[in-house]
């Protein structure tokens, strides 16, 4: 933290402006017109190298904001900031005729410049009413209110945060908070060029990596991106509260509110500062969650196992999960699973269409087989806008207890088909969805004496045909609660049926029987029908025992149940 004391403010004369026949010398300051910043020359605690900077003039502890010479430091008292005879704003160390810092800007005139500073903090260089350079542009460590972060595509100013070396030191430091164009736009603070910490892109109210920040009765934030500009700012609703967000040097972010009776300023957000916060701390296509204190916080995502189970079980995350093996998700019964509360993959590598919502991002993936997995761009906006899509391993997951959003996995038909089982034993089931339960049958039932007697003959002429048919999975029983009458039923599990009816296909369709829809599907080469009882139908469990009993005491064998 920036704080040096300052028990009194002495100045030998204070400004309004500089111009061209009023420099600011080292003594003098520049202070803003709502008495809110003072601009002036300091030096750092334990420091005897003087600075041009900018710090709160109503704080007692005084808080540096903004510096000119992070890297040209005055050794002495003899520094003057004037007007240059080119019209830019310049610093001059004595007996020096270059100047150690500049606003280094292209004037039309050169003998009408005014910097002058503002109360919002920003110091601004300008002509005829015409600004041609602003220190909001050119930001060193810390963020405030009405600031913003970002690329203005129309200059190519890129504006970010850098961290002071040290409490005496205001150069440059090696860590970066700045906001990645790269792919869909997303905060990180950098370690040097390693990705460090991600706050993670714009949800439409938050940053998704950011779980802490929702609605706030002070601040108003906000994301920009169009053709001009890509940026983020946090604006303050009450000018009263004095608040900044600065990149440390103790390699964290930290925000502060000012408090005027105590007099000091109290931490009220850092990042970061769990396990899970580091980036990629779990390794590609995995999940970090420290919501449960029960559990590991690295897991695999649906459909993936450790790609190194030695070093996984001695929990180094590091190489991570990948997909299972013979996992077959291009054109075989594939879906999605969701995961739920989450910080999205980084978005560096997605591929983003504004122009898409949520169903049809999730027909875009399922389409291409090389789509690892989609989510809603704008999540918090009009129940979702945009479309993100991944195409290659997932970094940088994590599970929020209130946050986050959803985000879908492409997985098998097995996988999948214990994702439909979940939702169903946890009430997770809608009405549109349909119960996990599959017959595969030759007729629509009309009644169940008609039934029977269709059957009766069916079996008759399939025995004369040949063998009926059999799985080559091992089968299993039916529960007692089927009378006990099952134990010649050969059993299958949702994965085979899934797979054998390509993930029950609308192409597949074949009709709607009493129980629910009839789907065509390819078992062991031979020709199956599938009936799949739908949770809306009027018929239900008791009738699904009472047809699989009565199949049992006619021999029938061509059930297939999981």
């Amino acid at each position: 933290m920036l704080l040096y004391q300052l028990f009194h403010f002495s100045f030998s004369l204070s400004l309004d402006a500089i111009t061209p026949q009023h420099s600011l010398r080292d003594g003098d300051v520049v202070i803003s017109k709502g008495n809110t910043f003072v601009l002036g020359f300091f030096s750092p605690a334990n420091s005897r190298y003087r600075y041009v900077g900018i710090w709160h003039y109503q704080v007692s502890i005084q808080t540096v904001v903004w510096v000119a010479n992070r890297e040209n430091p005055i050794n002495e008292t003899s520094g003057t900031l004037s007007i240059s005879s080119q019209g830019n704003l310049v610093l001059y160390h004595k007996n020096y005729t270059i100047p150690l810092w500049s606003t280094n800007s292209t004037l039309t005139h050169s003998n009408n410049s005014t910097a002058r500073l503002l109360d919002t903090r920003n110091l601004v260089l300008v002509q005829n009413e015409i600004t041609y350079w602003q220190s909001f542009d050119y930001p060193t460590n810390t963020m405030l209110p009405f600031m913003k972060i970002g690329l203005n595509l129309t200059t190519g100013v890129d504006r970010f945060l850098t961290p002071w070396k040290s409490p005496n030191d205001p150069g440059i430091g090696n860590f970066t908070y700045k906001l990645d164009s790269t792919g869909f736009p997303q905060l990180f603070l950098y370690k040097g060029l390693a990705k460090f910490w991600r706050a993670g892109s714009w949800m439409g109210q938050r940053w998704v990596g950011i779980p802490e920040m929702r609605r706030s009765p002070i601040f108003n934030y906000s994301f920009v991106y169009n053709d001009e500009e890509i940026s983020a700012s946090g604006d303050i609703k009450d000018t009263s509260i004095i608040t900044r967000m600065i990149a440390n040097e103790t390699e964290e972010m930290q925000r502060f509110l000012w408090n005027h009776q105590n007099q000091r300023w109290v931490t009220i957000w850092s990042a970061p500062k769990e396990e899970c916060d580091f980036y990629g701390h779990c390794g590609p296509n995995s999940n970090c969650d420290q919501t449960q204190v029960d559990k590991l916080e690295c897991s695999c995502l649906p459909g993936f196992e450790p790609k190194s189970p030695e070093t996984w079980s001695l929990r180094d995350w590091s190489a991570g999960c990948a997909r299972r093996a013979n996992a077959s998700i291009c054109k075989h019964g594939e879906g999605f699973e969701k995961v739920a509360a989450v910080k999205i993959p980084d978005t560096a590598v997605a591929n983003a269409d504004m122009g898409l919502g949520l169903k049809q991002c999730q027909r875009k993936c399922l389409r291409n087989c090389s789509c690892m997995a989609y989510a809603s761009a704008f999540s918090e906006s009009n129940r979702g806008t945009g479309c993100l899509t991944w195409y290659g391993d997932l970094l940088d997951i994590n599970t929020y207890r209130d946050a986050g959003q959803d985000l879908f996995i492409r997985v098998d038909a097995v996988v999948l088909s214990r994702y439909h089982l979940y939702l169903q034993q946890n009430g997770g089931v809608s009405k549109k969805q349909l119960v996990a339960i599959f017959v595969v049958s030759i007729a629509v039932k009309l009644s169940m004496v008609a039934f029977a007697f269709c059957l009766v003959r069916r079996i008759r002429r399939g025995r004369q045909r040949g063998p009926s048919l059999s799985s080559t999975t091992n089968p299993t029983h039916l529960e007692d609660s089927l009378n006990g009458t099952t134990d010649a039923l050969p059993v299958f599990n949702l994965g085979t049926i899934a797979i054998a009816t390509n993930n029950f296909s609308p192409d597949n369709r074949l009709g709607q029987g009493g129980f629910g829809l009839v789907y065509k599907g390819t078992l062991n080469g031979k020709e199956i029908a599938v009936k799949r009882l739908s949770k809306s139908s009027g018929q239900g469990i008791e009738e699904f025992k009472n047809e699989v009993t009565l199949i049992a005491k006619l021999q029938h064998r061509n059930l297939v149940r999981f």
